[in-house]
């Protein structure tokens, strides 16, 4: 079990997306909609919570952290992974890729393309996390972009049943 622990610990570290595993899903997706029915509208405000470690010492859990943990129990809930990263933080090449999910061989072409930003430190690139998100974000808009014209294109030609009748 440490060793599964210990494992899981350096995912979230190196910035690996981390999925609840099938036999934790039931307590992830309770503890959503416990953190959830924490939280009463119209107000929005987080109620006064505690952390219990397992010797039963409390710590309270502010305001910021508490929304941060309803948003990763939701994400974690619908079996989404997710990835922890500090704003500002500069990531290598292979957290780059890991977090686009492509191979790094992949994204140092699109570095050397010019299509995300990037320093050099020696002859290691370093990128800004926004600058990947950002990639990521206009990536997945120009798919979804190109998902919806190919859907066009496909009724304009009387979409699949038309194939399936010749």
């Amino acid at each position: 079990m440490a060793t599964t622990a210990h494992s899981l610990e350096d995912r979230i570290r190196r910035m690996t997306p981390v999925a609840a595993p099938p036999e934790q899903r039931a307590q992830v997706a309770a503890l959503s909609r416990a953190i959830e029915g924490m939280v009463q509208p119209p107000k929005r405000r987080a109620p006064k919570c505690q952390l219990v470690g397992p010797s039963g010492e409390a710590t309270s859990i502010p305001e910021s952290v508490f929304y941060v943990l309803e948003r990763v129990a939701e994400v974690m809930a619908r079996g989404d992974s997710i990835t922890v990263v500090p704003v500002g933080k500069e990531v290598t090449t292979q957290q780059a890729a890991d977090l686009l999910n492509v191979s790094r061989q992949y994204l140092v072409r699109l570095l050397d393309e010019g299509r995300i930003l990037f320093r050099k430190t020696g002859k290691h690139r370093r990128l800004r996390i926004e600058d990947v998100l950002a990639f990521k974000e206009q990536r997945d808009k120009d798919r979804r972009a190109g998902l919806r014209e190919l859907s066009r294109l496909t009724q304009d030609v009387g979409g699949y049943d038309a194939e399936l009748k010749s």
